[in-house]
């Protein structure tokens, strides 16, 4: 948007001044009760309007439409007149929600996913249950809502992906926005294979013997035990494996086909065209944009609490429930003197919320300017934690369930964790319900919908970021960056389809994501707080809200976040995970490969910082000056109001 000079005009339009090229005016003569500038009043806007966003809202798009005059409407000679002209930029209106509803379900999409599912329950019960919750709470509150909210208010202010908005924050940070994509891209590489993993296993769902309650297949060994609820003569055994565990392992992955992460074999074409049909869904649900995501997430972001609600169900009704519930929220308070508990409360409550994919920026970037992002947070937020604690009963009904049919511990029943507690544990409980086919139908549908939302969320927020900060390049070619993006993706997902592939998956889980968009964040927040400043950014907020964030946020992202984050990254470093992925230990270089991923995406923040030094005129406390300082430009809706005073 251009800048605009003022306009001295009288009343009775002695000549017209030129208008700028590329804008339209509109001038309204508006009376002022008084001659005094100090007498205008300001109203919120249209009475009863509609915003382009589609909203049906009283409240102005930028605080700068909200500027208008009341008068007595006169024609004739009386007292100064304020004549306000509006300029609207022909450039097109950035994307909108059609409904806030959308932007709700698509933040919650992305935040509930399978983490909730498989990550939530095993860490509760193994950090001491019901104890876990208190550090799970206070994690929450003091660190993952707090950077939550910080995200949403942003991208909501500046209207920008998580590239271009750097330089209305601090534009020696702008390298953080390309690490952010370069780690969307990582994540792409590897979840999108477990939703593949998930439709094999609906597709072979429909029969009315599911295949992993037999031992009969090819894919089964000597070990293979069937352990039904009928089969009471048969005793389970340290060495047995059950069919579902050899349906996983030996017909999905055959893993055992593969040695290692040195020599990962051939492709498994079964499970490449899965990952097919997955990204073309992913194609044609995100290709136009929020428009038609938001719509997709009304099913995606929706169905899977309708499953979890008939497997709680169904799962109460078992026998042996009640001892997975027990185990589940059975409070240990000794552990929560252990570092490892609070490590791993603050470690889920981040990696839950989500904050510094580049997704919450991008989402709200697309709101109107005056919607309420704090409510949101706290909403949104709240759904995604009361979600993790369903899903712990959810599974544990069945894990008790297992261990009353098994005749041991839900500990040892309860070992898998990750995806296998999903594959295996789950899959094997729901061959033994009435009406199997049904529930694992439902199941795994379920979990392709919890992924395909992540998916849809971390794609955008590279798409937001690309074409916010390529405009010209990219903005009429959106169908066809997003076919690019999603060939690449699934060009560095191959390895992942290999006989070997679960090896990359825990790889890229373990290294490629986590401690990188950890320090991400931590800059993030660090630039926010220090460099652009927490009094200029509440001034944001209520320029949005019309109220300022209390003192409880300021103290949050100036101190306590920063601190939270800290935490966690050192735990990684003082903890590093110890890798195993069915009994196969990692060897040290694969660490060494695994922290080179990490390395190489979070690289991009110092590049760039000396890039932006050696490229910026003048000296150099002249650059880094510049480099710190916000670059001032138009911001929000295209739309700016000028008001003059005429005689």
């Amino acid at each position: 948007m251009e800048m605009k000079q003022s306009m001295m005009s009288q009343e009775n339009g002695d000549g017209e001044k030129d208008k700028p090229e590329g804008s339209q005016e509109n001038g309204l003569l508006m009376g002022d009760s008084t001659a005094d500038d100090k007498g205008q009043k300001v109203s919120s806007g249209p009475p009863g309007g509609q915003v382009s966003n589609g909203y049906p809202s009283t409240s102005p798009q930028s605080p700068r439409e909200g500027l208008t005059g009341e008068g007595n409407g006169g024609i004739g000679p009386g007292p100064l007149r304020t004549l306000v002209v509006q300029q609207t930029s022909l450039d097109p209106p950035r994307e909108t929600w059609s409904k806030k509803m959308d932007f709700l379900l698509s933040v919650i999409g992305y935040a509930v996913d399978l983490g909730n599912v498989w990550r939530f329950p095993y860490i509760c019960y193994q950090n001491g249950g019901g104890a876990f919750l208190l550090p799970y709470l206070l994690m929450a509150v003091f660190g993952g809502v707090p950077l939550f909210y910080m995200e949403l208010a942003l991208g909501q202010f500046h209207r920008s992906g998580c590239i271009s908005i750097w330089k209305h924050i601090c534009p020696i940070f702008k390298g953080i926005g390309f690490a952010i994509c370069i780690i969307a891209l990582y994540i792409a590489f590897y979840y999108n294979t477990v939703m593949a993993w998930a439709l094999y296993y609906l597709l072979s769902s429909f029969r009315s013997t599911l295949p992993w309650t037999t031992c009969t297949n090819q894919w089964n060994t000597v070990n293979c035990t069937r352990y039904l609820s009928t089969d009471m003569n048969i005793s389970w055994t340290n060495s047995s494996t059950s069919p579902a565990e050899e349906f996983y392992t030996r017909h999905v992955l055959q893993v055992h086909l593969s040695p290692g992460l040195h020599s990962l074999g051939s492709v498994s074409w079964q499970l490449a065209l899965c990952l097919l049909l997955i990204f073309t869904i992913v194609y044609f649900s995100i290709w136009k944009g929020v428009k038609t995501s938001g719509k997709v997430v009304w099913v995606t972001a929706t169905f899977p609490y309708l499953v979890l609600f008939i497997l709680l169900v169904r799962g109460a009704t078992l026998p042996g429930a009640w001892r997975g519930v027990v185990f589940y929220l059975k409070p240990d308070w000794e552990k929560l003197l252990s570092p490892r508990v609070w490590i791993d409360a603050a470690a889920q409550i981040f990696f839950s919320l989500g904050p510094g994919f580049g997704v919450l920026l991008a989402f709200a970037s697309y709101n109107p300017f005056h919607n309420n992002c704090y409510k949101d947070a706290l909403v949104t937020s709240s759904v995604n934690c009361l979600t993790s604690f369903l899903s712990g009963f959810v599974i544990f009904t069945v894990l008790g369930y297992m261990a009353e049919m098994r005749k041991e511990s839900v500990d040892t029943v309860a070992k898998d964790t990750g995806p296998s507690l999903l594959f295996i544990i789950y899959a094997e409980a729901i061959a033994n319900m009435p009406a199997a086919t049904f529930f694992s139908i439902i199941f795994f549908l379920m979990i392709i919908m919890l992924g395909l939302d992540s998916t849809f969320a971390g794609l955008e927020g590279v798409i937001t970021a690309m074409l916010d900060e390529f405009p010209h390049l990219l903005a009429k070619r959106r169908e066809w960056f997003v076919l690019g993006l999603i060939s690449v993706c699934y060009l560095g997902a191959i390895s992942t389809l290999t006989y070997g592939g679960a090896f990359v998956v825990k790889l890229f889980e373990e290294y490629a994501t986590g401690p990188a968009v950890i320090t991400v964040v931590f800059l993030e927040v660090i630039a926010v707080s220090w460099f652009y400043g927490t009094s200029r950014f509440c001034n944001d907020v209520k320029l949005m809200l019309g109220f300022a964030p209390g003192m409880f946020w300021r103290v949050c992202w100036v101190a306590i976040c920063p601190c939270f984050l800290l935490f966690i990254i050192y735990s990684f470093l003082r903890y590093p995970p110890v890798v195993v992925l069915f009994n196969y230990k990692y060897p040290f270089w694969t660490t060494v490969l695994g922290y080179c991923i990490g390395v190489s995406s979070f690289i991009c923040v110092p590049a760039y910082m000396v890039y932006h030094l050696l490229t910026t005129k003048g000296t150099f406390k002249q650059r880094l000056l510049k480099s710190i300082t916000p670059e001032e430009g138009p911001r929000g809706p295209q739309r700016d109001i000028i008001i003059t005073n005429a005689v």
